[in-house]
């Protein structure tokens, strides 16, 4: 394990630090507020790619266990929410009141408040896992607000079982598929990732605002 990876870098992270540093990363983006940083969909998406059986040789001899990786990472994606959630409702508000830096603003915790408000407890928490920034906040958030524990913990494993598994089995599929330089794929996996995800918000939107058009 080569402790100098880069942790801002998917690739390096599964490269360098194998299957131990890709369940880290993930842990920390959904439960501590540093992973806000912290790449996610694409490290899942590389993630399934070394798992398959030809991803080694396109990520440059990186490879990763497909049991443990498919096991092991919602796994984790649920313990750092859970965390997200325990220190939200231990230390309250004050877990957002540091001021801006370069990954942390107050106006991305105004926008994840909306979402939780806006969609309720269980659409949000789910689409969330494919929102960056969202998936990191809206953790503590829920505790803050009072989220039920047990509806919390409802969906936040749905949510860790569906966005892993989905994820990471779309790289394992397409991971014997790829050819050249994964890296050319990344962007427009990722962004196809991310539109899907926010069609049911849109679709939501456009409900409406074509019942406040309705009602005008």
């Amino acid at each position: 394990m080569n402790i100098a990876a880069n942790l801002f870098d998917a690739h390096s992270i599964v490269g360098d630090l194998g299957l131990i540093g890709v369940l880290a990363i993930i842990f920390a983006e959904t439960g501590l507020l540093v992973g806000l940083a912290f790449p996610g969909d694409s490290l899942l998406f590389i993630a399934g790619v070394a798992a398959s059986g030809s991803g080694a040789a396109i990520l440059g001899g990186a490879s990763l266990d497909p049991v443990a990786l498919f096991i092991g990472a919602p796994i984790v994606a649920v313990i750092g929410s859970q965390v997200g959630y325990w220190f939200g409702a231990k230390y309250g508000r004050k877990l957002f009141s540091r001021p801006d830096g370069r990954f942390f603003t107050q106006s991305k915790v105004e926008a994840t408040e909306k979402w939780l408000n806006k969609y309720g407890t269980g659409k949000a928490l789910v689409l969330a896992r494919f929102i960056p920034f969202v998936r990191t906040l809206i953790n503590p958030l829920a505790g803050i607000v009072g989220v039920p524990a047990k509806k919390f913990m409802f969906w936040n494993v749905l949510g860790a079982i569906i966005w892993t598994q989905g994820i990471i089995g779309l790289g394992y599929l397409l991971g014997e598929k790829l050819e050249g330089s994964v890296d050319k794929y990344l962007l427009p996996v990722v962004g196809l990732i991310i539109i899907v995800s926010v069609v049911p918000v849109a679709i939501e939107f456009f409900r409406e605002w074509s019942t406040r058009k309705h009602h005008s």
